[in-house]
């Protein structure tokens, strides 16, 4: 049983990643969405000794008020809210906008995080997709699908908290899906941690660094 909340994302992950079975763990990366997923990736990364790499999934924003999402984008994936963005009357040209500004973003972090070190390769691996918990679900959804696209053989989704409906959504998405708690009654991922500090751009870099020296380290023995 979990209790929650959370103390903060270390222990959320290691809470993961005892949750997550062999056959899941085959042939497995680890992908963490930035940047609160990275490092609750990075615990269970860790723990099942498998490597780590980012995902950079950005929200689109509603033009006048970017706190609403309308979609979501990662990679060359894209997910849009076609009955939200019609109701609201945002035109094509204002959608392409967002979605150009996003893109560029999301190259830039990146390029940022990676620090010269190439994308790892998907084809033919378990990507295990984590954040530090599912609202409304968007982003992991542009996730899975980039996963998908880069050739994985298998995607799973694990977090440490998330939506009923979020969850629900995404089961028939991924091939599987772990949870930790689904609480009946959900408004924000921050509410289940103790600790929900942000995680800065340097604490990415560092943690995927972490991660890639231990790997390498371990192919050495």
């Amino acid at each position: 049983m979990v209790h929650l909340p959370f103390a903060d994302r270390v222990e959320a992950g290691r809470l993961l990643a005892k949750e997550l079975s062999p056959h899941h763990l085959r042939s497995a990366v680890v992908l963490g969405l930035a940047r609160g997923g990275v490092a609750v990736g990075f615990a269970v990364a860790d723990r099942l000794h498998l490597p780590l790499d980012v995902i950079v999934a950005r929200k689109l924003g509603v033009p006048w008020q970017p706190e609403l999402a309308m979609g979501a984008i990662a990679g060359t994936a894209r997910i849009l809210d076609g009955q939200m963005i019609r109701e609201l009357g945002i035109c094509d040209d204002e959608v392409e906008e967002i979605v150009a500004r996003e893109q560029a973003e999301m190259k830039r972090r990146e390029e940022l995080y990676r620090a010269g070190e190439p994308a790892l390769d998907l084809h033919g691996q378990t990507a295990i997709l984590v954040d530090d918990g599912l609202a409304t679900g968007n982003t992991m959804m542009a996730a899975v699908r980039h996963a998908r696209s880069l050739k994985a053989a298998g995607v799973v989704i694990a977090i440490p908290v998330g939506s009923r409906q979020a969850c629900e959504r995404l089961r028939k998405e991924a091939d599987d899906l772990v949870c930790l708690a689904i609480p009946e009654l959900f408004y924000a991922v921050g509410e289940w941690y103790r600790d929900f500090s942000q995680v800065s751009d340097s604490e990415v870099q560092n943690l995927l660094a972490e991660s890639h020296h231990r790997v390498r380290g371990l192919k050495a023995v």
